[in-house]
């Protein structure tokens, strides 16, 4: 891989923009008067969030072992895959590429900023083909690789993620929303390695705070510092920036939870295996199953009939609905139903 400059995949406009500085925020008092931002002297939450998220991106920097500048905290992976795309990728010029099937949002942000998609086929067992990619990447030349790992909805991971990171002219972004489910080894330990990635981790899935909508962006200094000078000053709100500050400091109830759900994934691998409607269940690495039916219409209307709700995944991906882990109550209770298809 030749030497790569971030600076030169970044739109123009982007390294000319100031960021909004709040003025408290970058500045240590020890008893302000807090009479600059046009709040309420009254109330609970009353004083905007840090903007910076301080306290934050030092708990997470020492729960992963790295620095607080490789961390952008988002309103969830959703903001950052759409800032990640507003920073590199010019409006009706350049194109973002990732694997087909994966996860929609990062179509979706692309087409909103006015960029082409190139979407790149997998194998039949969802696995990208080096030859396509090399060929596509080479031929297209979009800015951005999205690589999701695991991958949504297929469930498997990707391997020799460095391939792609030696061979690809541009920004590749390794979205791990479900790596805690995982025994692959996270892309982090890559990052000083490669100044072109970017990691994407969230507390919605493993950390069991989909709610609070919070999600990490791992990079260089460079680019947490093109993501922070783009995203909103406030982007984090009070009430979520702690939920998660306290949710780290209860480490054993998030390990005892992502154990749970890898047992009732076993679990529930082998109830499936059992049934006839079910034709081939995907290997996965996260809290959910791709399946395959004799008819995935009758089967998901079955289960719709009887409130419990999946994801159909047909025709995308023909005859298959995307099947989440939930508790041995709700497992058992899918399972029931499908007896009856």
């Amino acid at each position: 891989m030749k030497q790569l400059t971030i600076s030169q995949f970044v739109r123009k406009n982007i390294l000319e923009l100031q960021p909004y500085i709040s003025f408290r925020d970058h500045n240590e008092f020890e008893s302000p008067v807090l009479m600059d931002a046009n709040e309420s002297p009254f109330g609970e939450f009353n004083r905007y969030p840090d903007s910076t998220q301080k306290m934050l991106k030092k708990k997470i920097a020492d729960l992963k072992e790295l620095s607080p500048e490789q961390i952008a905290i988002g309103n969830g992976s959703d903001e950052l895959i759409d800032l990640i795309i507003r920073i590199f990728c010019e409006p009706k010029k350049d194109a973002i590429m990732m694997m087909n099937p994966s996860f929609a949002m990062y179509a979706f942000y692309a087409t909103i900023n006015e960029n082409k998609v190139i979407k790149m086929d997998l194998d039949g067992n969802f696995e990208i083909i080096k030859e396509n990619f090399l060929k596509i990447s080479m031929e297209n030349r979009p800015k951005i690789f999205f690589l999701c790992s695991p991958n949504n909805p297929t469930g498997n991971s990707v391997d020799d993620i460095e391939f792609y990171l030696q061979n690809f002219d541009g920004i590749v972004v390794v979205d791990e929303a479900y790596i805690e489910f995982s025994d692959k080894k996270s892309s982090l330990e890559l990052l000083m390695k490669y100044p072109n990635l970017i990691v994407l981790q969230t507390f919605s899935k493993a950390w069991g705070k989909a709610g609070a909508r919070v999600g990490i962006a791992y990079a260089s200094k460079e680019i947490i510092n093109l993501i922070n000078t783009v995203k909103a000053p406030y982007n984090v709100n009070s009430l979520s920036q702690d939920l998660i500050l306290k949710s780290i400091d209860q480490i054993d109830l998030f390990q005892q939870n992502v154990e749970n759900i890898l047992i009732e994934r076993a679990w529930l691998n082998n109830e499936l295996k059992k049934l006839q409607c079910v034709t081939k269940i995907f290997p996965t690495d996260a809290n959910f199953f791709l399946v395959e039916f004799t008819n995935a219409d009758q089967v998901h209307q079955k289960l719709l009939a009887n409130e419990v709700l999946t994801n159909k995944r047909a025709p995308a991906i023909p005859d298959c609905i995307r099947i989440n882990i939930g508790t041995r109550e709700e497992n058992i209770k899918l399972i029931a139903v499908l007896n009856r298809v």
